[in-house]
């Protein structure tokens, strides 16, 4: 049997030997994590020293169905004890991975019906950016090799993820970007200029998130993906949309796209697939690109992962799939999102510093301002004081400060009720309270 180590003994080991993702070295060399959890249920996480706190962000936009879910453990369990792992290099295949396939293209809009495994997020859209360029290619315009994005989106943090990812201090990061990577306003007009002085013979594909996540929850306005789907149709520009995040119910549609009645070429997908269970994305294509693909394609299709399609993986997405049908999961996002925007309209009314709040389903964000009418910022922003006040008090969402931004985001799983957001708006109501006092 396993000796279960000491707090302090895990705390070492943690400043020692694990560099955390996108997290403050100096912090974590001098204080340890922040947090180590030793369990969820529900909406609930529970941390070492047995403390309780709501998870306001679904552990990055993840858990859909929330922690805890016994039949996602015991499809894994049997997946593994049958076949935890097969490669689908070569045309081998498995059940579980034909399955989901052919789940994810009954949920797509029609025209898309084809989908290619990867691990996660950064896979995915990597794996999009070079699929458009080999259609390219293959349709003899290979100069289309230009990929367009927004200058406040996220699509991760792999080479050409990063690369296309507009939030500046992702980019910052590294001293060499991949090439062809541009970035536009969120405007249609913007995208036409771009496209009037790079040439249309030289793009390959937009992309776009259909809420922009981690640059503050900004859904599009009404008519943004319409203008964008005809001006990339009239250009001869394959449209990607990444649903990373909005995927499998989060903005109270299946798909994010939904809400604008806009179909893209390709669709990047992870996250809420497996409600985070495990690690699995993927890119859902459309009918004229799989079919250039199998008309045009000499030899091999000579891009793959080691853990393309993986048994396990997918097997467990089939099931978190089915509890998301089961339980209306969907449904009950639009729901408890128009009622998590009323709360938040109200903590907007009480308090001087909360200015713009918006949700889209369960994907929320509330504005920290100094003052309402002039929507003026703090010189300092107070978004990370306001974080660590509601992390103290049994919440945990995230704040935002890039692009001039003092905002605090929410993401809950999918299955909160109204009893649960009201226990989130009682810790945010008393935290907002406690910074006002200090200002």
């Amino acid at each position: 049997m396993k000796t279960k180590l000491l707090k302090s003994e895990l705390v070492e080991l943690d400043k020692k030997h694990f560099l955390h993702p996108t997290s403050n070295i100096q912090q974590q060399q001098e204080n340890g994590p922040a947090k180590i959890f030793t369990s969820g249920e529900g909406i609930y996480l529970t941390d070492i020293d047995g403390k309780k706190y709501i998870d306001g962000f679904s552990c990055l936009w993840n858990v859909n169905v929330g922690h805890g879910r016994q039949e996602l453990g015991e499809i894994a369990k049997e997946q593994m004890s049958s076949l935890g792992f097969s490669s689908a290099f070569g045309t081998f295949s498995h059940e579980p991975a034909i399955r989901l396939s052919a789940k994810i293209a009954d949920k797509a809009p029609e025209s898309l019906n084809t989908v290619f495994f990867t691990s996660g997020g950064s896979e995915a859209n990597d794996s999009a950016f070079k699929m458009v360029r080999n259609y390219w290619k293959l349709k003899d315009k290979p100069s289309k090799k230009k990929i367009v994005s927004r200058r406040t989106s996220y699509h991760g943090v792999a080479m050409g993820a990063t690369s296309a990812t507009g939030l500046k201090p992702f980019r910052d990061f590294t001293t060499s970007l991949a090439p062809d990577f541009h970035y536009v306003e969120s405007t249609p007009e913007s995208l036409l200029k771009f496209i009037e002085d790079e040439g249309a013979d030289t793009i390959a594909a937009f992309i776009s998130e259909p809420v922009q996540g981690t640059g503050g929850v900004h859904p599009a306005p009404s008519n943004y993906f319409k203008e964008i789907r005809k001006i990339c149709d009239e250009n001869d520009i394959l449209f990607i949309a990444d649903e990373v995040i909005t995927g499998f119910g989060r903005t109270g549609t299946y798909f994010g796209m939904e809400n604008y009645d806009v179909v893209p070429d390709l669709m990047s997908l992870a996250k809420g697939i497996t409600s985070g269970y495990l690690p699995l994305g993927g890119v859902v294509i459309s009918d004229e690109i799989m079919n250039t693909f199998k008309e045009k394609t000499q030899g091999n299709f000579m891009h793959g992962y080691t853990y393309s399609g993986h048994p396990t993986a997918t097997a467990v997405a089939l099931k978190n799939l089915e509890i998301i049908e089961d339980e209306n999961l969907v449904e009950n996002a639009k729901k408890m999102g128009d009622y998590m925007l009323e709360s938040f309209k109200q903590l907007s009314k009480t308090h001087s510093i909360v200015g713009e709040v918006r949700t889209i389903g369960l994907m929320g964000a509330i504005e920290i301002v100094k003052d309402k009418n002039k929507n003026e910022r703090f010189e300092n922003p107070l978004s990370p004081t306001l974080l660590k006040e509601v992390t103290n008090r049994g919440l945990l969402c995230r704040a935002v400060t890039y692009e001039e931004a003092d905002i605090l985001i929410f993401a809950p799983p999918l299955i909160i009720t109204k009893k649960e957001i009201d226990e989130m708006i009682d810790i945010l109501n008393k935290s907002l309270y406690a910074i006002e006092k200090t200002l």
